[in-house]
């Protein structure tokens, strides 16, 4: 999904959840500012889709569930988001609007949200003590950044391209780039693209 700033003053978080609860959109909240979420592309959808769909089945053995798209995550105090896919699991799962203890954590990235999945958020979801693994995973190309939390409480980054396999710990399972970009159609990655793939990198690499 894209995320864009609406006008509007600063909210208090008591304030954001009864505003949220009567909007007909979907509103990220960070530090009193309140970002609208506006609709993704369809292979932003299909991308999910399959995400869900290989999760989903594993997650239930594990008495674990996934959630995708409409389900808030509490990120830290200030903090609401709506990350494309949460795994829960346990009494963690058993919520009715905000999952705040998730396992896994996924973001699709758009345009307007690469550069937030791979500083704001990153940032905030490695500091969910019960998160294991944080995707971000790239519509226009077949790549995903892999952030795993190790036995030590430390963070491991993987980028995975083209083909390969993800390590889930807490499923037990390898999710393959083959599962979550089945069926989906990339476009051709015009000069400027890949230049700015390559930028966001380097400079994620400095803020790391």
């Amino acid at each position: 999904m894209d995320r864009t700033r609406p006008a509007g003053h600063l909210m208090s978080l008591e304030e954001y959840l009864a505003f949220e609860e009567k909007s007909p959109l979907r509103h990220e909240y960070v530090a009193g500012e309140v970002y609208v979420m506006v609709g993704g592309t369809t292979r932003h959808n299909l991308i999910t889709l399959n995400l869900t769909r290989h999760l989903h089945q594993p997650a239930r053995s594990r008495g674990c569930r996934v959630f995708a798209t409409d389900v808030k995550l509490r990120a830290a105090a200030d903090r609401i988001y709506y990350p494309d896919i949460i795994l829960a699991c346990g009494k963690a799962a058993d919520v009715e609007r905000i999952v705040q203890e998730p396992a896994l954590v996924a973001e699709v990235t758009s345009p307007s949200t690469r550069a937030t999945d791979r500083r704001e958020k990153l940032d905030a979801y490695q500091r969910i003590p019960s998160l294991r693994t944080y995707l971000v995973v790239e519509q226009r190309r077949r790549q995903v950044f892999a952030y795993t939390r190790d036995a030590k409480g430390q963070w491991l980054r993987e980028e995975i391209q083209g083909s390969g396999e993800i390590s889930i710990p807490t499923l037990g399972i390898q999710l393959s780039l083959d599962d979550i970009y089945d069926d989906v159609p990339l476009p051709p990655l015009a000069v400027k693209e890949e230049w700015e793939g390559y930028g966001d990198e380097n400079e994620e690499e400095e803020d790391l």
